[in-house]
């Protein structure tokens, strides 16, 4: 009786909670807070914003990042560039890509090009990987980062906001990716291509299914391509980063700042990513050091992704009194 009214309570209080944060969230968008303070284990693991490998790493080689001019892309562009990698970066919005390219080459003294392209356009697709063979030659690293979300549910979805996800995502990877590896294949040049998916890719996520669906078939072209043309010398391998504070993705993802407490409640490591992290283990992945590496999926995100997985996980909220009244409880039970 105690365990059930135990329990009981506890739900009452859930469903207190997430009443509260529903009104929040409908109320105005003007409600938008400054960051959560971190849980205190954040301490334990701090991020490390150096550059990984050893410069010079990338020297002599050509480096290809769609949305390289923002966000993860740009971070990744960086360390790249850093590590001696002629870079290209490639998304729609060429003033965005030209002034990127000027910071970090001014940064790093190693040339940025900046390529317009449009993802979803296999002619575009077509026009600049030709516009990049011409400047730099085919490269010898493709991360595949491009990428469009937001949330909504389902049943407001509509075919165009499918299409809009699933066109840059799943497509424009496949468009880049044919189109490269082809001629690859022609030149008889090896690579190594790389592409940035989520972890919900694995597990499905309701109000994202677009997303998910998209994320989810490019892990698939990634493996199937990766058992099929490694006899051409290229490797595929998937980061699945879990959540990092970017300002284009939380903007879409999280508008009124509510969730951003919950999502860093669920890392066990108590803090979010930072691109840099993303970053160093890309150029990882991508370099001669991981040669042997194919096929991979690797999950970076402070243990988010199994802190919601395990059914009895949400346990770590009971506390020490808790405890002790729910193992006097277990122990006195009788039977089965």
């Amino acid at each position: 009786m105690a365990a059930a009214v135990f329990w009981r309570r506890a739900e009452l209080l859930r469903c207190v909670q997430t009443s509260a944060q529903r009104s929040w969230l409908h109320s105005s968008a003007a409600l938008h807070q400054q960051a959560p303070p971190l849980p205190p284990q954040s301490r334990f693991f701090p991020p490390s914003e150096g550059v990984m490998l050893p410069a010079g790493s990338y020297k002599d080689r050509v480096a290809f990042i769609t949305g390289g001019g923002t966000g993860l892309g740009r971070a990744m562009t960086t360390t790249l560039s850093h590590l001696g990698a002629q870079c290209v970066i490639a998304s729609r919005k060429l003033d965005v890509l030209q002034k990127t390219a000027e910071e970090i080459s001014s940064q790093t003294g190693n040339k940025v090009h900046a390529v317009q392209c449009d993802v979803k356009d296999p002619q575009a697709v077509s026009r600049c990987v030709s516009e990049m063979e011409t400047l730099t030659g085919l490269p010898d690293v493709i991360i595949n980062n491009a990428a469009g979300n937001f949330i909504c549910p389902s049943e407001r979805l509509t075919v165009n906001g499918w299409k809009s996800i699933t066109d840059i995502v799943l497509n424009g990877t496949a468009y880049i990716t044919l189109e490269l590896g082809k001629r690859l294949i022609q030149s008889q040049k090896g690579a190594s291509f790389l592409a940035i998916t989520t972890t919900y890719a694995e597990s499905g996520s309701g109000f994202v299914a677009p997303s998910a669906s998209a994320k989810a078939g490019v892990e698939a072209l990634y493996k199937s391509l990766a058992a099929e043309w490694g006899r051409y010398g290229m490797r595929f391998n998937i980061i699945q980063p879990g959540p990092i504070k970017t300002k284009g993705a939380f903007s879409r993802l999280d508008p009124t700042g509510v969730f951003e407490k919950q999502m860093v409640g669920r890392v066990p490591v108590g803090r979010f990513g930072q691109p840099a992290e993303i970053a160093n283990l890309a150029a990882y992945v991508s370099s001669d050091f991981a040669t042997w590496m194919s096929g991979a999926v690797i999950r970076l995100d402070g243990g988010e992704y199994v802190s919601m997985a395990g059914e009895f996980n949400e346990l770590r909220r009971v506390t020490p009194d808790q405890w002790t009244m729910m193992e006097a409880m277990i122990k006195s039970t009788k039977g089965s």
